[in-house]
């Protein structure tokens, strides 16, 4: 999903090409579980068109766009929420992409926008777990106002950061996750910074040495200053980062020839690598291993939705390899092993023949069984 590089990218794009010109006209999504605070579609459009666009603001993974007067629209991106604008290039990540030959706007688009020089820009979520809201001040209520500081705008000093950890009893991992401590960091870049700083998802937070503090310090603004000046891209990623492998199957995945792992930490499938995170210092309690630390309502169905976005992905997953097979038009059934028949002592009617086998899809299969029974019905 989105975490704060991708949001940032899209922030700066439309800081780029949309602030300082006029709303000339708007369309909503008549869609209540993306729009949401039971705004009706032509009240947020009315809310939007002849204001001019003053500022393209973010926190965390939440966007808004800050007008010459409020309400403001703002943006909790989900898990494929992105930016389009016509004509210009804007990151695209593999969850979030609207193929080029489709419709402008897009299906999928939630709120498009026409500015008065003619360009246009649409937020789009292919999986409605974004969140689109107008609020009248988007930092003074949740999720927004709850939210730890930023790791790009606003990172810990590095004892303050190091003194933090201290006091944690719970996963590292389930800290990093955790909006209200840092806010930007989500599974991947969680992943990859425990993976370059060699520190197991499942150690407690405050078992850390301080040199393991300050790496992981390091870590968290390497990586992200690495894709934020990038643009997100992640082709452009360095060929090292586990990111690169992280969503590969298991038994599969391996990093600069060392193999990836996955265990379940912070209620998200987490990457690492044992050869190099070792779980030592104090053992977790089972009770601690998960979020179970007090959190706000939006926190926890924030985390809620994207425990869901992650099952649905891997059920879409595990359909396209089902379908991948279907495709290569051979169905493999499990047969018994044959007993052995002592030879001239075979049936007479397979004598010399051999085994057929059988091409085609499912549907296919069936159908031809059908016609064939019907023929020796005949």
């Amino acid at each position: 999903m989105p975490e704060l590089p991708e949001v940032e990218a899209a922030r700066r794009a439309i800081e780029e090409h949309c602030v300082g010109k006029r709303i000339k006209s708007a369309k909503v999504a008549d869609d209540p579980k993306v729009i949401d605070g039971g705004v009706s579609p032509s009240d947020f459009e009315a809310a939007l068109v002849g204001k001019t666009i003053v500022a393209a603001r973010r926190k965390g993974k939440n966007m808004w766009l800050e007008l010459d007067s409020p309400p403001f629209p703002s943006f909790q991106f989900g898990m494929a929420g992105a930016v389009y604008i016509k004509g210009v290039a804007v990151t695209k990540y593999r969850r979030s992409v609207v193929n080029d030959g489709e419709e402008w706007p897009s299906k999928y688009s939630k709120v498009f926008v026409e500015l008065d020089d003619g360009l246009e820009f649409s937020f789009t979520d292919k999986r409605r777990f974004a969140r689109v809201r107008l609020l009248e001040d988007p930092k003074s209520v949740p999720p927004i106002s709850e939210l730890g500081p930023d790791a790009l705008l606003e990172p810990m000093h590095v004892h303050e950061f190091v003194e933090s950890l201290g006091k944690k009893k719970l996963a590292i991992k389930t800290l990093l996750l955790d909006q209200s401590f840092i806010a930007g960091i989500g599974n991947w870049i969680a992943d990859e910074v425990l993976y370059q700083a060699k520190i197991h998802p499942l150690r407690v937070a405050a078992s850390l040495s301080q040199d393991e503090c300050e790496s992981l310090h390091r870590c968290i603004k390497e990586v992200i200053d690495t894709a934020v000046e990038v643009g997100a891209d992640s082709t452009q990623f360095p060929s090292t980062w586990i990111f690169h492998s992280r969503e590969k199957k298991p038994g599969k995945a391996f990093v600069d020839g060392k193999k990836i792992e996955f265990i379940a930490a912070g209620g998200r499938t987490s990457a690492f690598v044992p050869e190099l995170q070792k779980l030592t210092g104090s053992k977790l309690p089972k009770s601690l291993s998960g979020s179970k630390t007090k959190k706000s309502t939006h926190h926890q169905e924030e985390e809620k939705e994207e425990e869901d976005e992650e099952e649905e992905e891997e059920e879409e997953e595990e359909s396209q390899e089902l379908t991948k097979k279907y495709k290569k038009g051979r169905v493999t059934t499990q047969r018994r092993k044959p007993s052995k028949i002592p030879k001239g002592k075979e049936p007479r009617n397979n004598r010399g023949k051999k085994q057929k086998t059988v091409s085609g899809d499912a549907t296919d299969i069936q159908s031809k069984a059908k016609s064939e029974g019907t023929n020796r019905r005949r």
